[in-house]
C-alpha cells in the first residue's frame, strides 16, 4: 500500500520557494552560468521528487492529473523542440525547411568546409539545445507545482513568497533610483541609468516580472477581503484596529511598493498592460465571483485611484504617460529614421517567419537568423524580437506558437472556471491573479520579450499551473471558525457530532 504521508515533500516544496526568489536575483538568470543553475534547480527537485514517489512517499495529486491534457501538450512541445536540433538527413531538412538547409550550405562555405550529409532544422542546434533545456526546466517546475502545492497553507505561503520577492525587487530597485547609487546584481548598472531595474538588465522585464507578483498578491489580498457584518462599536473600532495593524493592511503596503517600483521603470506597455489588466480581470472577476464582497469592488477602484492619482503623482505617472504619447509608432517621412523602430521590427521578421513558417529556424535562433532580414533603417543589434509572439513564430513555427497558446488557452478556462464555480475566497482569489496575469501576458508580450527572460518565463510558468490547482483545491475543506462568543459546549457539540459521523461511516 502507498504511504502518503503529508509532510515528507516538504524539501521540494521549500525548494521549489527558494528557486522563486533566486531567479530574479542574478540578472533575471538570463546569464549562461545563471539559467544554468535554474536548470539544474529544477532538475535536482524534479528527480527528488521522482524518487520520493517510486519509493512510495509522494502520490500524484489532483491537479496534476487535472492538467493531463496540458502535461501531454508540454511534452509534445519539448519533443518538437529537441526535433530541431537532432541531426536528420539532408535532403529531408530540404524539404522541412529549404531555407534551413540553405543557411547550413552558406554557413560550411564560408567556413571552407565540405556540405555535410547530416543537418539539423535549427540553423544554431547548439542554441537551440540551450532553449530545450529552459524548456525542460519549466515544464519540471509546472509539474512541481501541481504536485506539492498540495494544501491551502502551502498555496497561501507560495503567492507571500511571490510578494515578498516582487516587493523586495520594487524597493531595490526604488532605492538605486532615488539615491542615484545605480547598482544591479552585485556590478554598476551599464544600462538603463535613473530607471528602476532591480537586478534585472532591462527595465520591461523587471516591470514584467513586479507585473506578475501584482496579479498574484492583488489575487491574494481579494482572498482576504468581506467579513461578517458589524453591528456594535465596539466591533467597528476592533475591526478598525486590526485593519490598520493587520495583516491585509501590510499586504495593500506591499502592492504600493511595487506599483511605485512598476512607475520608476518608465516602462510604457508595463505600465499600460497594468492598469488595462486591472480593468479587465477586475470586471470578469467580479461578474464571475459568485457574492463577491463589497470590499472587493472598493480594492479594486482603489487600485487606479489611489495608485495612479496619488502615488504615481509623486512617483512620476506622468513621465510614463508623456513617453507614451511621444512614441512615434509610424516613420515621418521628414525624418529617415523612426524614434521607435520595433514595428519596423516586426514587419521584417514576419518576412523571416514565413520563411520559416513551418518548422521555424530554432529556438533561440532569432539573433542569429534576423541579422539577414535586417535593413537600413532598424537602428542597433536586435537578439530579441520585443514581441514574443513573433519571435514564438519565427524561431518555433506554427506549431510551435500553437502548442504555447493551447496552454495558456486552458489556464484561463481553469482560471474562470474556479471562478465561477467555486466559494472558496483562496481560490477564488488565486484564479483572480492567473487570469490577471495572463490579460497582462497577452498584452506586454506583443511589445517587449518577458518570456524571453528565463525569470519571468519561470515565474509565469507557477502561475499558470495555479489555474489547476485553484480548480482541484477548491473543493478542500475549510477549518472551521467559531463565532465570536460560542461557547465551549457548542464545540463539544461540533466535535460530537464529527465522531458520530465517523462512527456511521
Amino acid at each position: 500500500m502507498r504511504r502518503t504521508p503529508l509532510k515528507s515533500d516538504r524539501a521540494v516544496f521549500y525548494g521549489l520557494l527558494g528557486l522563486l526568489v533566486w531567479v530574479p536575483l542574478p540578472l533575471g538568470s538570463n546569464r549562461t552560468w545563471a539559467w544554468t543553475v535554474l536548470v539544474l534547480w529544477s532538475c535536482l527537485l524534479a528527480i527528488g521528487w521522482l524518487i520520493g514517489y517510486l519509493r512510495g512517499y509522494f502520490s500524484i495529486t489532483h491537479a496534476f492529473w487535472n492538467a493531463r491534457f496540458a502535461l501531454v501538450i508540454g511534452t509534445l512541445w519539448l519533443l518538437y523542440v529537441a526535433l530541431a536540433f537532432i541531426p536528420l538527413p539532408a535532403n529531408w531538412v530540404r524539404v522541412l525547411s529549404v531555407h534551413a538547409y540553405d543557411a547550413h550550405v552558406v554557413a560550411s562555405a564560408a567556413l571552407g568546409h565540405p556540405a555535410e550529409n547530416a543537418l539539423t532544422l535549427s540553423v544554431d542546434p547548439h542554441v537551440t539545445r540551450a532553449f530545450w533545456f529552459k524548456s525542460v526546466a519549466y515544464g519540471c517546475i509546472f509539474c512541481l507545482t501541481l504536485l506539492v502545492v498540495n494544501s491551502r497553507s502551502r498555496l497561501e505561503l507560495l503567492l507571500q513568497i511571490l510578494v515578498f520577492s516582487g516587493t523586495l525587487q520594487a524597493l531595490y530597485a526604488s532605492v538605486m533610483v532615488l539615491s542615484g547609487l545605480e547598482y544591479g546584481f552585485l556590478i554598476p548598472k551599464f544600462t538603463n541609468q535613473g530607471l528602476a531595474t532591480g537586478t534585472f538588465v532591462n527595465r520591461n522585464s523587471l516591470a514584467g516580472y513586479l507585473n506578475i507578483c501584482l496579479a498574484m498578491g492583488m489575487g491574494l489580498m481579494i482572498s482576504k477581503l468581506g467579513g461578517s457584518a458589524i453591528h456594535s462599536w465596539r466591533h467597528r473600532l476592533r475591526s478598525i484596529v486590526l485593519l490598520l495593524l493587520g495583516e491585509k493592511t501590510r499586504l495593500r503596503i506591499y502592492l504600493i511598493i511595487m506599483v511605485i517600483g512598476l512607475i520608476l521603470t518608465r516602462s510604457r506597455m508595463g505600465n499600460t498592460a497594468f492598469f488595462v489588466s486591472t480593468l479587465v480581470a477586475g470586471s470578469v472577476g467580479l461578474l464571475l465571483m459568485r457574492n463577491a464582497p463589497h470590499s472587493a469592488k472598493f480594492f479594486l477602484a482603489s487600485i487606479i485611484a489611489l495608485d495612479v492619482l496619488i502615488v504615481g503623482t509623486w512617483f512620476g505617472v506622468d513621465q510614463v504617460a508623456k513617453r507614451i504619447q511621444s512614441t512615434e509608432i509610424t516613420t515621418n517621412t521628414d525624418n529617415p529614421l523612426p524614434t521607435e523602430d520595433r514595428d519596423e521590427v516586426d514587419q521584417q521578421a514576419w518576412i523571416y517567419a514565413k520563411d520559416y513558417l513551418h518548422t521555424g529556424s530554432g529556438g533561440g535562433t532569432f539573433y542569429v537568423t534576423f541579422p539577414a532580414y535586417s535593413n537600413s533603417r532598424i537602428v542597433g543589434f536586435f537578439d530579441q524580437a520585443h514581441n514574443d509572439y513573433m519571435q514564438l513564430l519565427t524561431e518555433t513555427g506554427m506549431l510551435g506558437l500553437m502548442l504555447c497558446a493551447l496552454i495558456v488557452l486552458m489556464a484561463t478556462q481553469q482560471a474562470l472556471s474556479a471562478m465561477r464555480q467555486h466559494d472558496d475566497p483562496l481560490m477564488r482569489g488565486t484564479a483572480f491573479g492567473v487570469a490577471f496575469a495572463i490579460c497582462w501576458l497577452l498584452i506586454h508580450s506583443a511589445v517587449d520579450f518577458n518570456m524571453q527572460i528565463p525569470a519571468n518565463a519561470l515565474t509565469m510558468t507557477v502561475v499558470l499551473a495555479l489555474a489547476w490547482v485553484s480548480v482541484s483545491m477548491a473543493g478542500q475543506k475549510r477549518p472551521i471558525k467559531l463565532r465570536q462568543g460560542q461557547d465551549t459546549a457548542g464545540q463539544a457539540c461540533i466535535k460530537g457530532s464529527n465522531r458520530q459521523t465517523r462512527s456511521d461511516r
